[in-house]
């Protein structure tokens, strides 16, 4: 059976369109992006540097975005530069062309660096001197950035598989997979590590949990059912990485459910019906989720319920949110930079990148780091956090 994928926007839009038409047929477009309102700023972000890595990509990459390990960034363009800058001060400390198109990652942690291509390809550098480790064929597109543990690699396929890859080598330890619909999101879930389990969520809006060790089945839970009569109606992806946090579990599905789940059993303990593809954070209090159509909500963390919605970005095509101390933080589709308080979701700053920002931001300490899909890393300082 022949896959295909829909771009999230085009989707989205689409989407609205269907709404529009059955609502109004005067309204047969979809509604322009917000314009951002002015606002009195609490604090002033201040560009603290950046690092162009070549060439970037007019299209979407949304598997490209900057890792954080220690005192690193590492990142990656379409055209096969991986680079490691000081995350002080931006500067260069290694830079490789691995002669790949790539579509995903890094990810990193315990000495590499992983960064995969459309092609299938995961390539394992090392993290000290960028030298290469190894490399390995999986015969599917790769968009998301591999996870790493102690001695494992763990890596998302678009066809629905989850490979347990051995971190000294790459040698295949284990593999399972989910039946992929006909038509998706083109866009996977990162896998994420919650003690001996590695979880995702798939392309079918299931969201998985598997043995670090062998690969076998925790649990599987249904986080939406596919509903209406059109294709694109019936699209119900986990496209974001779920949140683990403590003996909790958060994940969102594309025209699906916000849900907590028990981190061992996968058991629910409360839904609320919202749509995403970009994601979700957590905190002791909230549930944070960039909503498909461009809103910021927070969901009360023990009940689900909702606490405050933030309306002044709709259809910009946000990130997913991180938390920075008290702070709520994503970007748009302009390069724009948003800081919300966890309060009320109010508007506390904002900064402008140079160009659009697709993949989510990345938080260490006052630090937001973002990488441009001009190519561009960009490190933010935001004061008094």
């Amino acid at each position: 059976m022949t896959r295909r994928t829909v771009t999230l926007v085009a989707a989205v839009f689409a989407l609205a369109a269907l709404a529009a038409c059955s609502s109004s047929s005067k309204n047969k477009k979809a509604d322009k992006p917000a314009e951002l309102v002015k606002f009195a700023a609490r604090f002033q972000p201040v560009r603290a540097w950046s690092v162009n890595l070549g060439k970037g990509e007019p299209k979407l990459r949304l598997g490209l975005a900057p890792a954080i390990d220690g005192n690193r960034v590492y990142g990656a363009n379409p055209h096969g530069e991986v680079v490691a800058l000081d995350l002080a001060n931006g500067r260069q400390v290694w830079r490789r062309q691995i002669k790949l198109a790539l579509s995903g990652g890094p990810g990193a942690g315990n000495g590499l660096v992983l960064v995969c291509s459309n092609g299938g390809t995961v390539v394992a550098l090392a993290a000290a001197d960028g030298a290469e480790r190894w490399r390995v064929e999986l015969n599917s597109e790769l968009l998301v950035a591999p996870v790493v543990t102690s001695d494992l690699v763990v890596v998302r396929t678009v066809d629905g598989k989850l490979y347990g890859l051995e971190a000294a080598d790459g040698h295949q330890r284990w593999v399972t997979d989910q039946q992929v619909p006909r038509l998706t999101l083109r866009g996977t879930s990162r896998p994420v590590i919650a003690g001996e389990l590695v979880i995702s969520g798939f392309d079918n809006g299931r969201l998985m949990a598997v043995t670090l060790a062998g690969g076998a089945t925790a649990w599987d839970v249904a986080i939406s059912q596919a509903r209406g009569s059109s294709e694109l109606q019936r699209l119900i992806d986990i496209d974001s990485p779920a949140v683990v946090d403590g003996d909790d579990i958060f994940a969102v599905a594309f025209q699906g459910r916000a849900v907590r789940l028990a981190r061992d059993t996968g058991r629910e303990a409360w839904s609320h019906e919202i749509s995403s593809y970009r994601g979700l954070a957590a905190d002791p209090l909230g549930v944070y989720v960039s909503t498909a159509d461009g809103q910021v909500v927070r969901l009360d963390r023990a009940s689900g319920a909702e606490r405050w919605q933030q309306k002044g970005l709709m259809r910009r095509s946000l990130t997913a949110p991180v938390l920075q101390g008290s702070r709520v933080v994503v970007a748009d589709f302009q390069g724009y930079i948003h800081w919300l308080s966890m309060d009320d979701g109010s508007f506390l700053a904002r900064a402008k990148g140079g160009a659009r920002i697709s993949g989510a931001p990345q938080v260490a300490g006052a630090l937001v780091v973002v990488q441009t899909d001009k190519g561009a890393i960009e490190a933010w300082r935001a004061p008094g956090n």
